[in-house]
């Protein structure tokens, strides 16, 4: 062969190579989130419609502190994600009021312990319509597609009082659609971004944003300080809440 064609196929591939590796990206995220929480609440039967109440106020439910987990992966223009984050929220209280929860009255004066124990997994698909990138700062954004998987169950038990002790499951999917950005600055040193989607149906309903700011102090780390909000409505086999949690997070992304 050639030695110039050789040199040259080993030149194409060589930079086909280096091209291709610029475009991937493959990465892990934790996050460590601290949202301020507030819901309304209500179990039903087929035959009664429960006592719609607050969570907090009429069970004295605190805020609590969670996790996620995320992978990610990416080609030029195209980025897919995948997030589990579990949440529970617990308690033990007397009621002031009366409540009737699946059923079954609970009345004032009992001495009750609660529980919400679920998980979000969310799907993204973000697509850089468009997608800029220089030397010291660059800019990409482009349309979302994600869809929010809530799955879990709520109880709410008198443990003094026998045959009181109701438990309800519940899970939603629920496909939202959005928009995505991101602003490289000082060759990605110094990154930000932001997301919003949301979408209802069936009487369920989610609205999700959140802005970020991370800074990259070693080659495949970026460290993370942002706001996060979710709002969530879910009406499904005898089970209605609308709740919202917002609060800033932190996170801690290994990636390439």
């Amino acid at each position: 062969m050639n030695k110039k064609l050789l040199i040259g196929i080993i030149l194409f591939a060589v930079a086909g190579t280096a091209n291709f590796a610029q475009a991937l990206e493959l990465g892990v995220r934790g996050y460590y989130w601290f949202p301020a929480f507030s819901a309304t609440q209500r179990v039903d039967t087929a035959s009664i419609k429960g006592t719609e109440f607050d969570v907090k106020n009429a069970l004295g439910v605190s805020n609590q502190y969670f996790w996620s987990g995320e992978i990610y992966g990416g080609i030029g223009k195209h980025h897919l994600s995948a997030m589990y984050t579990p949440m529970k929220y617990t308690s033990d209280t007397t009621l002031t009021s009366a409540i009737n929860f699946g059923g079954t009255n609970f009345t004032a004066n009992t001495a009750v312990n609660y529980n919400l124990d679920f998980y979000m997994i969310d799907v993204k698909y973000l697509y850089d319509i468009i997608n800029m990138k220089n030397i010291l700062a660059g800019f990409s954004v482009g349309p979302m597609v994600q869809v929010k998987y809530v799955s879990g169950s709520t109880e709410l038990k008198a443990p003094a009082i026998a045959g009181q002790d109701v438990k309800q499951s519940f899970s939603a999917p629920i496909p939202m659609v959005g928009l995505g950005a991101h602003i490289g600055l000082i060759a990605n040193i110094l990154e930000a971004r932001a997301q919003v989607t949301g979408m209802g149906y069936a009487g369920n309903f989610v609205i999700e944003a959140l802005a970020d700011l991370s800074v990259t102090p070693f080659p495949f780390v970026d460290i993370h300080g942002g706001y996060k909000y979710v709002g969530l409505k879910v009406d499904r086999n005898d089970y209605y809440m609308d709740a919202t949690f917002s609060g800033p997070y932190v996170a801690l992304t290994v990636g390439f």
